[in-house]
């Protein structure tokens, strides 16, 4: 079977030698379907699972179709994210550079001022967030009537986001027969509603849809109460040992509690804040990527379009609110076919989620306990589909991990009821009339000694034999 190259889909020798530089020889299936597509000037909608390659799917043709001898913008980047929309100038400048295309940022967050003056060095592709680039277009420092692409990555956040009306404003600015992009891991039938309304000729790039995460990925939740997860978290993390770990969050008014907790035992944690300005988000994710912080504690700001590489661990402490975005959530770890993990923490009451999420996606996600010093799954504890039979329910099969690894100690308050206690039995201690009596010295001292032993004393005096 003939391997599927990039120059075989039409990328030119430049950026084909570019990309071999960093080791990507074969388009991933969302590349070798869009890109063609893309080069021929047509419209695209694709949806396709996170970590699969979606930004160099739509940025090699559009850097291709830029013309670097034109001193007009030709191509516009939309993000619903400062990082994304970072992540994105940044590959564009590196493969941009091999076709001699200068590629700007007009990401909100950042001095506009000092970002109109660049714009007098004339880009040919702008990559920004659509709130910002309204607002320079606003102030007649930005001409779109040249664009003749436009491309909007993880569209269906921008709909969430409210940046919809942007979008329109900034659409009706550009070419009339302009070619628009739009791309994301979910696809719901608003965005449908408005591809068809804004495109022609679309070309529909889809995947399957009993597969939305990537099949390198690996689903599992802990159940404990809700005043344990702080722990659980420490514990798993402990456990799994990984480099790097996102930590999500629903309510960013924990992030902060959460980040100092994790610091306090010894676990150096970022915080990531939707409200923070451009500078310290983009030293927070730095320093992640440096390792210098080990977590990074995020709300689903995070979730969309982050490529970190060798993340080998995301943490859900709370469950997110939907499949979508545990779809997203999950998706920044086991990118590109790496091996991945998505761990989720719930109390006994948000389980029912995890038996929802797996029911919706079509994936197997393995409830797993921990106890004394091991993870193992419960003797009923896994929820999911079984792929070789297509049924689902509760199965039970062989952790398949060493059970004999320390994973540090757990929660093991629902299963001590049926455990027999391993506590001595107190002694009776030694009475006033027993030294009256006349009771031997040693025997009153060996009384006073497990009487001390049972009443908090360290663990070294406790396991410390009676002295005869």
């Amino acid at each position: 079977m003939t391997m599927i190259t990039f120059a075989g889909l039409g990328i030119s020798e430049p950026l084909a030698a570019k990309l071999a530089e960093y080791g990507i020889i074969e388009p991933s299936p969302v590349q070798a379907e869009t890109i063609p597509a893309a080069l021929e000037g047509r419209d695209v909608l694709a949806q396709s699972q996170t970590g699969t390659g979606k930004t160099l799917a739509y940025l090699l043709p559009l850097l291709q179709r830029i013309n670097p001898e034109e001193k007009t913008l030709q191509g516009l980047i939309l993000a619903p994210t400062q990082e994304l929309a970072i992540q994105i100038l940044r590959e564009a400048e590196k493969y941009g550079e091999a076709l001699g295309v200068q590629v700007q940022a007009l990401i909100g967050g950042a001095a506009i001022k000092r970002q109109i003056e660049r714009l007098r060095l004339h880009p040919q592709l702008v990559v920004g967030t659509p709130g910002r680039i309204r607002e320079i277009v606003a102030l007649r420092k930005l001409k779109l009537h040249t664009v003749r692409t436009v491309v909007v990555d993880e569209v269906d956040q921008m709909f969430q986001l409210g940046g919809t009306t942007e979008l329109e404003h900034i659409l009706r600015g550009t070419l009339r027969e302009r070619q628009l992009m739009f791309l994301s891991a979910t696809i719901n039938p608003q965005i449908r509603a408005m591809a068809a309304r804004e495109m022609k000729d679309q070309v529909v790039v889809g995947i399957e849809p009993e597969q939305r995460t990537s099949k390198s990925l690996e689903h599992v939740y802990f159940i404990c109460d809700e005043r344990d997860k702080i722990d659980t978290l420490r514990r798993i993390v402990r456990h799994y040992n990984p480099a790097r770990t996102i930590v999500f969050i629903n309510n960013t008014d924990n992030i902060t509690e959460v980040e100092a907790k994790m610091n306090h035992v010894g676990l150096s944690a970022g915080a990531l804040y939707g409200d923070a300005d451009k500078t310290a988000r983009s030293l927070t994710l730095q320093r992640f990527r440096d390792g210098k912080h080990k977590l990074l504690v995020a709300s689903d700001v995070a979730a969309r379009g982050l490529d970190i590489e060798d993340l080998a661990l995301i943490v859900n402490l709370d469950p997110p609110i939907d499949s979508e975005h545990y779809v997203h959530r999950a998706g920044r770890t086991g990118r590109m076919g790496n091996k991945g993990l998505a761990v989720s923490i719930v109390t006994p009451k948000e389980e029912f989620i995890m038996r929802k999420f797996s029911k919706e996606l079509g994936i197997e996600i393995t409830s797993l306990t921990m106890y004394a010093g091991k993870v193992m799954e419960p003797q009923s504890g896994m929820v999911g589909r079984d792929k070789s039979s297509g049924s689902s329910g509760d199965k039970t099969r062989p952790s398949g991990r060493d059970e004999k690894s320390p994973v540090g100690k757990s929660d093991v308050a629902r299963t001590s009821a049926t455990r027999p206690s391993s506590r001595p039995a107190k002694p009776k201690a030694s009475t006033t009339a027993d030294k009256r009596s006349g009771t031997p010295n040693g025997a009153r001292k060996r009384d006073r000694d497990l009487d001390r032993k049972n009443k908090g004393a360290p663990k070294w005096l406790k396991n410390k034999p009676p002295r005869d």
